[in-house]
């Protein structure tokens, strides 16, 4: 995922490979003395658990934030040693006196989670960034023993397992946890101009919005003897296999359907989809290539969201708004704030009639300068439940193309099925949840037969 800030461009998964900015701005936040907030040094301390690009970059981001007061990376844990000594490794040599993680808070295995949060304090902030399939697990205990979350996208991999976070983020509410999730393009001011214009009438009522992410990527091979092996797939399978990281289209476009939902200020009631994979597929994984959703929402408004993975095709990464009034932009590239509003339902440089404040920093570094000021001032901050939802509205979409039904808001919110429901146990010699069959290819979705809801 690359982010960009100012001139800045950096891949969260190029930077354990080489050197360079990691989109972090500076914004100037006041001097804090919380009294929930009572150190002898007052310093937030962060734990990283999963220690792949998406965990390392948004380390980043958490040194990121100026003038607050001290923060500083001070425990790791992952189920693979090699990883988290490469995310070390950049981290150190980038941030030095800040990365405080001698080898004793260094964790291992599938229950080094629990002894990286067991050694924070109130205040500090476990950072939850493995893939999707473990998530509930993670942050469930983190908000059990009160500490600060943030939770990368997506939350889990099934409804079941979103449910469980959603009953979490009640006790987090309870305790008065701060949650911070990774659908960061809340966090711009750019976008959050263009929202307060929708809701002053400016574009007058919204019946269409469009989101797409189109682009190109790679299959997955045969995996021969390792295709079964539970570890193995957690490494070759993250974006390939639904029970670890909800598969490409959910993975990447939960943040285009987050932001139909935040236009609308609602959640849909349904949606229809279709999808299908390329001819001559060589594909062993279990995604599709293609998915294209219809969501409705209770006034009648469409919402039209496209994802597709077909290397030489046209290329899409944006949001756009259709008022009664006028068009407009609400996302480019990367998750850039490309916002604008035309004069009328052309969107075209040339046609532009309003465009707010060029953001001053990446949408990660936004997100980062809020949770870290409201963790020092004791501010109510949770956005679980919303993170949530716009998850369980991708989920609807999944489901959606993968069935070839409709799937309705009560739908998911009932179901609780899970690809893999013995996640509590895992461990390095658990079987792996979905088998490939004797020519290395994974189930694959057949409208009319899958379950997923």
């Amino acid at each position: 995922m690359t982010r960009t800030n100012g001139t800045s461009k950096v891949n969260r998964r190029q930077f354990l490979k080489q050197s360079g900015s990691l989109a972090a701005g500076a914004a100037v936040l006041s001097s804090l003395t919380p009294a929930a907030f009572a150190r002898e040094d007052n310093t937030i301390r962060l734990a990283l658990i999963g220690c792949g690009g998406r965990g390392t970059g948004a380390v980043g981001d958490a040194l990121g934030v100026r003038d607050s007061g001290p923060v500083k990376l001070y425990a790791m844990a992952d189920v693979v040693e090699s990883r988290m000594a490469r995310s070390y490794d950049a981290l150190k040599k980038k941030y030095d006196k800040r990365i405080d993680v001698p080898q004793d808070r260094k964790f291992i295995g599938f229950d080094a989670y629990r002894k990286a949060v067991d050694i924070l304090r109130p205040g500090d902030v476990a950072m939850c960034t493995t893939r999707a399939y473990i998530r509930p697990v993670h942050v469930e205990y983190a908000i059990s023993k009160g500490i600060n979350v943030f939770m990368e996208k997506p939350f889990a991999s099934d409804p079941g397992g979103l449910h469980r976070l959603l009953r979490a983020g009640e006790e987090a509410e309870r305790k008065g946890v701060k949650v911070l999730v990774g659908l960061q393009c809340r966090h711009s001011p750019a976008r959050q101009a263009l929202i307060k214009r929708i809701r002053d009438g400016v574009m007058g009522e919204i019946p269409l919005i469009r989101a797409n992410r189109l682009g190109g990527a790679g299959w997955l091979r045969n995996q021969g003897d390792n295709a079964n092996k539970m570890m193995s797939q957690l490494q070759f399978g993250r974006a390939h296999l639904y029970w670890i990281g909800s598969g490409h289209m959910v993975d990447n476009l939960i943040h285009q359907v987050d932001e139909c939902c935040w236009i609308k200020d609602a959640w849909p009631v349904s949606v229809n989809g279709m999808g299908g994979r390329v001819p001559r597929s060589e594909d062993c994984g279990q995604n599709i290539d293609v998915y294209s959703m219809e969501y409705t929402f209770a006034d009648g408004t469409k919402a039209f969201c496209g994802f597709r993975r077909i290397n030489k095709t046209r290329n899409d990464f944006a949001t756009y708004i259709h008022g009664t009034k006028c068009a407009a932009q609400f996302s480019g590239r990367t998750h850039a704030a490309t916002v604008h509003m035309f004069k009328d339902q052309r969107i075209e440089k040339g046609n532009i009639a309003w465009t707010p404040t060029k953001d001053a920093h990446s949408p990660w570094q936004y997100e980062w300068n809020v949770f870290i000021d409201s963790i020092r001032k004791d501010r109510h901050h949770n956005e679980l439940k919303r993170a949530i939802y716009s998850d369980l509205t991708t989920l609807m979409g999944r489901a959606a193309c993968h069935t070839g039904q409709t799937v309705t808001w009560d739908d998911i919110t009932k179901s609780r099925f899970q690809f893999c429901d013995y996640l509590d146990e895992l461990d390095y010699d658990s079987p792996a949840p979905v088998k490939a069959d004797e020519n290395g290819r994974f189930p694959v979705p057949i409208p009319g037969q899958w379950k997923e809801v």
